[in-house]
């Protein structure tokens, strides 16, 4: 192979340029990316977390990588400059009914390779976090906080200075085999690699169709709606602070989350948005949405969570339900102490039983590669998902 092509220059498909281009110098690497900047959708939308691998499944893509990722991304920011922390985060049970539900996040924790881990009883968890609910705590010192901005500029210097290139305002519009390799039809021109790595996000089955994947599974965008705690009331969250997750529902659930240069979030929900980038309610693509709702699995998810969806979307309109959410885990919270903050939007891959897939996902073809599922923790996962990618493509 001489030319890799990546569809995506978000932070993935970056760091999978990046990691070629270490792997294979000389190689030629070109990233396609339809903005007129780098990283400018999920990872420009995220919350900047550093996620230690807590959550997944012992075993799991996201597990392993996101354990690999995060010591990862943390020697690249150490070495290129870029503005992070390390800070801890608790996940707290609320009720004595949560307790065993975080006692399997423990072990599971441990399972995973995570240092560290330490159950919290309410003294030593309001040492950490004074203003915090809750009848016990998992300490998960791991986890951080980072600019992944900042990330995505440090990984375009470095292709670039390797010899690669990041195409902006260039999005991919078609793909077409070759008996050498792709034919890659973008809105700057036509490009010949040899071997394509589709990282294309919230159009990623969108682009895998173009090269011969069947859109059986589907993105389905949801959006994910954050307030900002105002400056004199910051003091009330002092790192992150989770929730357990609840079975009963497919999404984590609001948290606290400090930022990188400064502010408290809290969010976010999760709603369906009404476009794939669509970051406002006013936001609407009526190819997007006809997509969406034309899907057979998104009426089973609806149907299998329906309270559970039509409290999000009223809480999506709702300070007042958004606040006593908030209250589970920080109670002194008020909704003055709200203002409205910044949204993201998922790329959810979800399968026609309505069942969202929990795991990174690849699909492997002649010449190409495929990555159709990468949200959280994809952020802190992105240099060895790279990695990954470079291994699976059997040079």
């Amino acid at each position: 192979m001489q030319t890799l092509g990546i569809a995506g220059g978000g932070i993935i498909g970056l760091a999978t340029a990046y990691r070629f281009l270490e792997s294979y110098p000389g190689r030629k690497v070109i990233v396609f990316e339809k903005e007129p900047g780098a990283g400018r959708h999920q990872t420009g939308h995220n919350s900047g977390v550093l996620h230690a691998g807590l959550y997944y499944k012992p075993g799991s893509n996201k597990a392993r990588l996101a354990v690999e990722g995060i010591r990862q991304m943390v020697a690249f920011c150490q070495k290129h400059g870029v503005k992070h922390e390390i800070c801890g985060k608790l996940v707290v049970a609320v009720t004595d009914a949560e307790v065993p539900r975080m006692m399997d996040l423990h072990e599971r924790g441990q399972a995973n390779g995570l240092a560290g881990l330490r159950v919290l009883d309410p003294e030593e968890m309001r040492e950490i976090e004074p203003n915090v609910g809750g009848v016990k705590a998992l300490r998960v010192p791991e986890e951080g906080i980072v600019d992944y901005k900042a990330v995505c500029d440090a990984l375009v210097r470095e292709i670039q200075s390797l010899g690669g290139e990041v195409k902006t305002s260039c999005g991919v519009r078609a793909l077409r085999a070759t008996s050498a390799g792709w034919a890659v039809e973008t809105t700057a021109g036509e490009f010949e690699v040899d071997f394509l790595v589709n990282c294309a996000g919230l159009h990623c089955d969108r682009v895998g169709e173009m090269g011969g994947v069947p859109r059986e599974m589907r993105i389905v965008p949801f959006r994910g709606e954050y307030y900002l705690i105002k400056p004199e009331r910051q003091s009330l969250v002092r790192h992150l602070i989770y929730p357990v997750p609840d079975p009963a529902f497919p999404f984590l659930g609001v948290h606290f989350t400090r930022l990188i240069h400064g502010g408290v979030e809290a969010g976010p929900n999760a709603v369906l948005a009404f476009a794939r980038e669509g970051y406002t309610k006013s936001d609407f693509v009526a190819a997007d949405l006809y997509d969406a709702l034309s899907f057979s699995g998104l009426w089973r998810f609806l149907g299998r969570y329906p309270s559970v969806s039509w409290y999000e979307l009223r809480r999506s309109f709702s300070r007042r339900l958004f606040c006593e959410s908030l209250r589970r885990l920080v109670p002194a919270i008020r909704e003055d102490d709200l203002t409205p903050g910044g949204a993201g939007v998922r790329a959810q891959a979800m399968l026609p039983n309505g069942d969202l897939v929990q795991d990174f996902l690849f699909a492997e073809r002649p010449r190409a590669l495929h990555l159709l599922n990468a949200p959280s923790p994809g952020a802190t996962a992105s240099l060895a998902i790279g990695a990954e990618v470079v291994r699976r493509l059997a040079l």
